[in-house]
């Protein structure tokens, strides 16, 4: 066991010994033997336990047991105690999800504050299997098939070599005590099921089942690679990013062949779920406008793309230029300059510079969204119009408009930013002296 235990640390890359790991220890057999292995095999280590006050009494004595353990073998020990019920209800997850949430983030703390180079989890062949069986009861995709990983990020699990057959017959050959969590027992959780009544009968069959799934996880996470990175080229070739905006051609993601798994694919970076995605793609060919939303980002399905931005929060929705400003960030960056209109002045050819008549500039100038009923006469009409109008013609999507700043002088627009400027704030033969404002990237 232990030979298996350093051949499987070094060949995945876990850990080595001149830094120091954090184990994960519950007090269970699996941890308990993760830990005796640890000290056999020489590596600096310390102990967190989490008490997650579950079941009462027993969680406080898992607690005291696993602090003994430590104390015993002279070990740096960690505890901490999680109000998990009502961290449960506050966010509407299940218990499960909120122990795992209160764990990993106290871990993260812990590592950062003892400058731990790992954070070690006791999982082991048993769990891969009885998670295989879980995801294909949700109806999960492929990567819900692909196991536990041996490393993620720095969270690694140097048991996954072995059975738990394996462990517990470790534990009573090398004396290594530990707890049995009742809770375990219990059928009325779906994993329990599982782990007791489903797996058994499967050794039945085929007394290699364990080792068999396992195999097969493995080959699956190989698929699974080949497939991430079909898909990631793919976004790589139809998505456009400008800034915190992505788009794609919808003309191009109706040639994609399975449409809803591209889909789902491309959209879950952003968290929308694989429910919406069926009414996304029936709004491919609807009229332009439709939303969606996940719950950090929002999708538009416009004329001819779908884009992806993050929501945007409620703040402030007027900004002022004072006369005399050189530059402004926000809300977006702008650089302010005065000059002497001469016979050799050029405008530039750039819509991203304004140059305005700065005899008829009110100040301070104001920075705003547009407004319905906003209106204006483009540099070279003779007439006004409204902006509602020039954003349709100029087939401005959605979020353009939405993201499109004006430059107002009292009451009257004089620049659509990044865009167009007011036939009556040009420069003229009488202009003396010009406002420039650029806009910069």
């Amino acid at each position: 066991m232990t030979d298996k235990f350093i051949k499987f640390i070094n060949n995945e890359n876990l850990a080595d010994k001149s830094g120091s790991l954090l184990l994960g220890v519950s007090g269970g057999v699996d941890s308990m033997v993760m830990m005796e292995l640890f000290l056999e095999t020489g590596f600096n280590i310390s102990v967190a336990h989490c008490n997650f006050g579950l079941r009462g009494s027993e969680s406080n004595d898992d607690e005291l047991f696993v602090a003994k353990q430590a104390e015993t073998n002279r070990i740096p020990f960690h505890s901490k105690s999680f109000d998990t019920f009502n961290y449960s209800d506050e966010r509407g997850i299940s218990i499960q999800m909120a122990a795992r949430e209160l764990r990993y983030s106290w871990f993260d703390t812990l590592m950062v504050e003892n400058g731990y180079s790992a954070v070690a989890i006791a999982h082991n062949k048993n769990d891969i299997a009885e998670t295989f069986m879980v995801n294909i009861l949700r109806g999960t995709g492929i990567r819900g098939l692909t196991g536990i990983k041996a490393k993620t990020g720095n969270i690694i699990r140097p048991l996954l070599f072995a059975e738990r057959k394996e462990i517990v017959e470790y534990a009573i050959k090398n004396n290594v005590s530990h707890r049995e969590d009742s809770s375990n027992s219990d059928i009325k959780y779906k994993r329990n099921r599982i782990r007791h009544r489903i797996i058994p009968e499967f050794e039945n069959i085929s007394g290699g089942f364990i080792n068999s799934l396992y195999q097969t996880t493995c080959r699956l996470n190989d698929v699974e690679t080949i497939y991430s990175d079909a898909i990631n080229n793919k976004f790589n070739e139809l998505w456009i990013r400008n800034r915190k905006e992505f788009r794609v051609e919808i003309k191009a993601l109706l040639k994609l062949d399975p449409l809803p798994s591209y889909l789902y694919e491309f959209l879950r970076i952003w968290g929308f779920p694989r429910e919406l995605i069926a009414r996304i793609i029936k709004s491919l060919e609807a009229t332009p406008g439709k939303q969606f939303y996940s719950a950090t980002h929002r999708l538009v399905k416009d004329r001819s793309h779908l884009i992806v931005t993050p929501k945007t929060a409620e703040g402030i929705t007027r900004y002022y230029i004072e006369e005399g400003a050189g530059e402004l960030s926000e809300p977006v960056s702008l650089r302010i300059s005065k000059i002497k209109n001469s016979s050799v002045f050029r405008i530039p050819a750039d819509p991203k510079v304004a140059c305005l008549d700065l005899s008829n500039i009110h100040f301070p100038l104001m920075l705003r969204k547009w407004q319905k009923g906003d209106y204006f006469q483009p540099l070279g009409m003779n007439g006004m119009k409204k902006l509602s109008d020039f954003f349709i013609d100029n087939k401005f999507s959605i979020v353009e408009k939405e993201n499109t700043w004006l430059l107002m002088s009292g009451n009257r627009l004089a620049w659509i930013i990044g865009r167009r400027i007011d036939d009556r704030f040009k420069i003229t033969d009488r202009t003396k002296e010009i406002l420039m404002i650029e806009l910069l990237d």
